[in-house]
């Protein structure tokens, strides 16, 4: 318990702190600062722990790809041909960060199937997020104009993850029961 609270007090912490950065478009709200690379690997591991997946560590290489990508504020999948697993996140809400795009995810939890161990578009977020065999992750945000994913100017966060999850197949051992 005391575990448990001292890691989510660590994530509110630092989402507060990588909240409060500033942004421009065209520009990452967030910044691959260490307080911002820490709070994706907070949250993520966090929630993983959860459902007995290993932490996951770093990849400035996954940011500059899911920064590349977010810069193009386009809300569908990319043509990653497999070199990486991806979950998206865009909303209107000012001051968005990378806890509430994650915790989006974990909130389809509910959906997934253990009885039926396949890819659901409504889990697909969270069986990513858990994905026992995904080693590395890193986010990018950026601020989107009027009209290309809303009506209005919205913040779109990308996740790259490797090796990818959510392979047919492999979701009976990727995807753990909660644990904890």
């Amino acid at each position: 318990m005391k575990i448990t609270t001292a890691v989510i007090a660590s994530v509110a912490y630092l989402t507060s702190q990588v909240a409060a950065a500033p942004y421009s478009f065209g520009q990452t709200p967030m910044t691959t600062t260490d307080v911002y690379s820490d709070s994706v690997l907070a949250i993520h591991n966090s929630h993983r722990a959860q459902y007995g997946a290993k932490s996951l560590t770093w990849s400035p290489e996954l940011y500059t790809s899911a920064l590349q990508y977010a810069k193009l504020c386009k809300f569908a999948s990319s043509d990653s041909r497999g070199k990486y697993g991806e979950n998206f996140y865009a909303t209107t809400a000012r001051g968005a960060n990378v806890a509430q795009a994650v915790n989006s995810w974990m909130a389809q939890a509910p959906n997934y199937n253990y009885n039926n161990p396949v890819f659901t578009p409504n889990a697909g977020g969270f069986t990513q997020v858990v994905w026992k065999s995904s080693t590395q992750v890193a986010c990018a945000q950026t601020e989107c104009a009027a009209g290309t994913i809303y009506n209005q100017k919205s913040t779109i966060t990308v996740c790259r993850y490797s090796p990818p999850g959510n392979m047919q197949g492999k979701f009976a051992q990727n995807v753990g029961r909660r644990v904890a």
